[in-house]
């Protein structure tokens, strides 16, 4: 499988986008929920109906799902950064800057944003 960077998903994936442009932003936002939901439904359903649980290796057909799933999540992670203005390859920095920072100040754990 051929690799591609952050930033030509992003125009691959935005070339996909059909949403109303009045609702930029709050549509990409809520759908993003949505998947995530979805990926977290997967696993659930995978514990109830196919017995699999934490630390057990995952089928080959429960991880295709997932992959499909957090797929889904990735393309409204990248509505939401161009919505913003923004970029995947912008969010990616500032959070690896940011989880950088926290691991020079011993801050991993914990909570809150500005830790």
């Amino acid at each position: 499988m051929a690799s591609m960077t952050l930033n030509e998903y992003e125009q691959k994936a935005r070339s996909t986008a059909k949403y109303p442009q009045d609702a930029a932003l709050l549509y990409p936002t809520l759908k993003l929920a949505g998947e995530a939901g979805e990926v977290a439904e997967k696993l659930g359903k995978a514990m109830r109906d196919r017995g699999w649980m934490p630390g057990q290796p995952l089928s080959d057909e429960l991880k295709a799902d997932l992959i499909k799933e957090v797929g889904d999540v990735l393309w409204y992670v990248a509505s939401v950064a161009v919505d913003l203005g923004s970029s995947l390859e912008e969010v990616a920095q500032t959070n690896v800057n940011k989880l950088a920072s926290r691991a020079e100040r011993g801050t991993i754990h914990g909570s809150g944003d500005d830790r």
